[in-house]
Formats: C-alpha cells, sequence, structure tokens
C-alpha cells in the first residue's frame, strides 16, 4: 500500500506545481520552459508508475461491495469519459459547453471505478484523482478559464463521438491485458 501512497504522493505533488504561478514561474526561470515541462513529465510518469505498480501489489482490503447495478452505470460512464478526454484536444463544440473536457473525462473515469471497486487501494486511487480534477477545474477557473466561443461545424462532434467510442472499445478490449481485469460491458 506504501508503495500505491507514494505513487500518488509524488504524482500528484507534480501536478499541483501548475496550479500555483509563483512555483511554476520560479521553476521556469530556473531551469526554462523546456527542462520545466521534461522535468514535470519525467515526475509525473514516475509517479503514475510507482502508483499503478502499487496497486497491482496491494493487499486486497474490501470496504464495500458494490451492487451489480453499478457494473452498468460504470459502463455509460466510462464510455463518457472516455468519448470527452479527446475534446480537450480536438476542434469540437463540446469546449463550448464544458471548459475542461478532460478533467471531467477523469472524474467520470474516477467515479466509474469508485462504483465498481470497493478495495482500499482502489478508492485511494481513483478517489485521489477524482478529488484532483475537481480540485484542478477549480483551480484554472479561479485563473480564468472560460468556454470557448469557436463553433465548429456538427461533422466534427460526431467524429468525436466516434473516436471515443472507438477508444471505448478498444480499451474494453485491452482492460485484461493492461490491467489484468476482464470488463464486460453491455
Amino acid at each position: 500500500m506504501w508503495l500505491l501512497i507514494a505513487g500518488l504522493t509524488v504524482f500528484f505533488a507534480v501536478h499541483l506545481l501548475p496550479t500555483s504561478d509563483r512555483w511554476r514561474t520560479r521553476l521556469v526561470a530556473w531551469k526554462g520552459e523546456d527542462m520545466y515541462k521534461l522535468g514535470f513529465s519525467l515526475v509525473a510518469a514516475a509517479g503514475l508508475v510507482l502508483a499503478g505498480y502499487g496497486k497491482s501489489v496491494a493487499p486486497r482490503v474490501m470496504v464495500y461491495d458494490s451492487p451489480a447495478w453499478t457494473a452498468h452505470l460504470s459502463w455509460l460512464l466510462m464510455w463518457l469519459a472516455v468519448t470527452i478526454f479527446p475534446a480537450a484536444y480536438l476542434p469540437t463544440n463540446l469546449k463550448r459547453f464544458m471548459r475542461h473536457p478532460f478533467l471531467w473525462g477523469v472524474t467520470l473515469w474516477a467515479v466509474a471505478h469508485l462504483l465498481t471497486n470497493g478495495d482500499l487501494a482502489s478508492i485511494l486511487l481513483f478517489g485521489s484523482f477524482a478529488i484532483y480534477a475537481v480540485y484542478d477545474m477549480q483551480s484554472a477557473n479561479r485563473r480564468g478559464a472560460e468556454v470557448s466561443r469557436t463553433r465548429f461545424p456538427i461533422w466534427r462532434d460526431g467524429v468525436l463521438v466516434a473516436v471515443g467510442t472507438a477508444a471505448y472499445l478498444l480499451l474494453v478490449r485491452l482492460h485484461p491485458y493492461l490491467f489484468g481485469v476482464a470488463v464486460n460491458p453491455v
């Protein structure tokens, strides 16, 4: 469990830096923008790998059992999460209605997993991501994040749904190989 906690601590500590303009500015002034981004990426990746490994070797301490119906809700939330993730990077109309599609995707991903995983390690992993995503949205809003005013042709939204659905189906198929757990969406 300590490896999971250490990995999450490293991952979220580095992710909290950009929420403070003072710390980010100091680091960029010290090493430059490119080195800041490289260091950020390397430390975040190391924290994520450590957290993932820590989760895989953590003892299974059950906190709650999920009712069977939560699996269906989880599948829907996962489809929504995986569909809106790319909206942060693709030119679609979703950004006219949602300031932070990627962070909303993380929140939905985390909630979907909390619905069906009641062990302590899962609660720590997915709960911390949910809390961080909500915090980061609020932080970005305080720094002036706004919805986009740019309108795109509706076909771009169709591309987003198609890309998201394809990614979701691929993730379902690869889930047992990537994460050791098979999922069966209906």
